[in-house]
C-alpha cells in the first residue's frame, strides 16, 4: 500500500528536471534575465535589487517551476577566460538561452563568435535554443532583424533544432515569461537529451 501511495504521490507531486544554461558576454543581462524569471515563476521569491546586481564571476543557480516542469538554472560568467568552461556543462543540459546586449554594437561581432562555438558543440546537438535580444527597452537598441542579420553565419550550424529569436528586457522583464514558457515546451517535448532527474532516480 506505501509503495503505491508513494507512487501515486510522486506521479502528482514530482516535478521532471531540466538544466538549462544561461550563456552569453559578460554585462549581457544573464543574472538580470535569471533574477526576473524567479520573481516572475515563485509566488513568495523575494528577488534581489536588479540594480545591485555585478558581474557574475562562476555561476549562479536558481530554480523556476512551470506545470510539471522544473528548470534548473545555470547562468555562467561571461567575460572571455570563463568561456572556456562553458562546455564542461554541455553534456548535462537540456536547453540553452542565449543573451546578447542588444544596446551593445561594437561587442556584437564578439557574442556572434561565443554564440557559433556553443551551436558548433557536438555535445549540444539537438539541445533547443533560445535567443534573448536583452535590453529592448533602450531606445538605441539593435532591433531583431539587425540581431538576425549579424548572426546569420550560425543558421546552417543550428539545424534541426529548435531555435527561436526573442526581444526580452530583463530589467522591465518584457519577454521573460514568454521565453520560459518557449523553452519548457521545447525540452519537455525534445526526447533525445541526457535522462530527467526522475529516469536515474
Amino acid at each position: 500500500m506505501y509503495t503505491l501511495l508513494s507512487g501515486l504521490y510522486k506521479y502528482m507531486f514530482q516535478k521532471d528536471e531540466y538544466c538549462i544554461l544561461i550563456l552569453g558576454l559578460d554585462n549581457a543581462g544573464k543574472t538580470t534575465f535569471l533574477e526576473q524569471s524567479k520573481t516572475r515563476f515563485n509566488k513568495n521569491y523575494k528577488g534581489m535589487s536588479l540594480s545591485k546586481i555585478t558581474t557574475t564571476v562562476g555561476l549562479n543557480i536558481g530554480t523556476v517551476d512551470v506545470g510539471k516542469a522544473r528548470l534548473m538554472f545555470w547562468d555562467l560568467g561571461g567575460q572571455e577566460e570563463l568561456q572556456s568552461l562553458w562546455d564542461k556543462y554541455y553534456a548535462e543540459c537540456h536547453g540553452v538561452i542565449y543573451v546578447i546586449d542588444s544596446t551593445d554594437e561594437e561587442r556584437l561581432s564578439e557574442s556572434k563568435e561565443a554564440f557559433e562555438k556553443v551551436v558548433s558543440s557536438e555535445a549540444l546537438d539537438g539541445v533547443p535554443i533560445l535567443v534573448l535580444a536583452n535590453k529592448q527597452d533602450v531606445e538605441t537598441c539593435l532591433a531583431i532583424p539587425d540581431i538576425k542579420t549579424a548572426f546569420s553565419d550560425c543558421t546552417c550550424k543550428i539545424g534541426r533544432r529548435d531555435c527561436l529569436t526573442q526581444a526580452c528586457s530583463a530589467l522591465t522583464g518584457k519577454g521573460v515569461r514568454e521565453g520560459i514558457e518557449w523553452m519548457v515546451k521545447c525540452v519537455v517535448r525534445n526526447v533525445h537529451r541526457p535522462p530527467r532527474q526522475r529516469d536515474i532516480t
